[in-house]
C-alpha cells in the first residue's frame, strides 16, 4: 500500500502542468500551440518569455524534490516510487491527455531529493553541457545518464535502478531530437530553429 501511495503522491505533484499555468497567466498563450508543444522550461523560452522559462525550470525541479521528500516522510524507502511517479506525471499528466513534458528538470529534482550528490552531479552535467554546447537535449539526455551512474558509484543500487529507468523514458521522449542531431539539424538554445 505504501509503495502504491509513494507512486500516486509523486504521480500527482508530477503533474501539475507549471510550464502551460504560467504562460497562459502571463498572457503567452497556450503552450502546446508553440514550438515543440511541449510544457516544459526549454519549450516556455520560445516564448521568448526568460523569467517565466526559469519559473517554470525551477517549479518543475521543485515539485519532483517535494514528491521524493514527503515520501521519506510519509513512507521511508519508497521515495523512488516517488521520484518515478513525479516524472510520470510530468511526462503523462492526466489532465493533459497524458502529453506533457520531457521530464529533464523534474528528474533533476528527484535526484537531489533521493541524494544530493546525485542532484549535484545531474546539475553540474546539465547546466556544463549546456553551456558549452547550447543544445538542451543534449546536456539533458546525457545528465539523465549520468545519475543513475552516480546513484550506483556512491553505492544506492535501489536509486539507480529507479534513475535508469527514468533516463530510458527521458530518451525515448527525445527520440526526435536524437534524429536531429545525428543529422546536425538540432537547434540551439536562443536560436531561431
Amino acid at each position: 500500500m505504501e509503495n502504491l501511495l509513494a507512486l500516486v503522491l509523486g504521480y500527482a505533484l508530477g503533474s501539475i502542468p507549471f510550464g502551460l499555468i504560467l504562460t497562459s497567466l502571463s498572457g503567452a498563450g497556450d503552450l502546446r500551440s508553440i514550438g515543440s508543444g511541449n510544457i516544459g522550461a526549454t519549450n516556455v523560452l520560445r516564448t521568448g518569455r526568460k523569467g517565466i522559462a526559469a519559473a517554470t525550470l525551477l517549479l518543475d525541479l521543485l515539485k519532483a524534490l517535494a514528491a521524493v521528500l514527503l515520501a521519506r516522510h510519509f513512507w521511508p524507502g519508497h521515495e523512488g516510487l516517488a521520484a518515478l511517479g513525479a516524472i510520470l506525471g510530468h511526462c503523462f499528466p492526466v489532465w493533459l491527455r497524458f502529453k506533457g513534458g520531457k521530464g529533464v528538470a523534474s528528474m533533476m529534482g528527484a535526484s537531489l531529493g533521493l541524494a544530493w550528490p546525485i542532484g549535484l552531479a545531474y546539475a553540474v552535467t546539465w547546466l556544463g553541457l549546456l553551456a558549452i554546447t547550447r543544445i538542451s537535449s543534449l546536456a539533458g539526455m546525457t545528465a539523465a545518464l549520468v545519475a543513475p551512474v552516480m546513484a550506483w558509484w556512491l553505492g544506492h543500487g535501489n536509486y539507480a535502478l529507479v534513475l535508469a529507468g527514468i533516463a530510458v523514458l527521458i530518451l525515448i521522449l527525445h527520440r526526435g531530437n536524437i534524429q536531429r542531431l545525428a543529422a546536425g539539424t538540432e537547434p540551439r538554445v536562443g536560436s531561431k530553429g
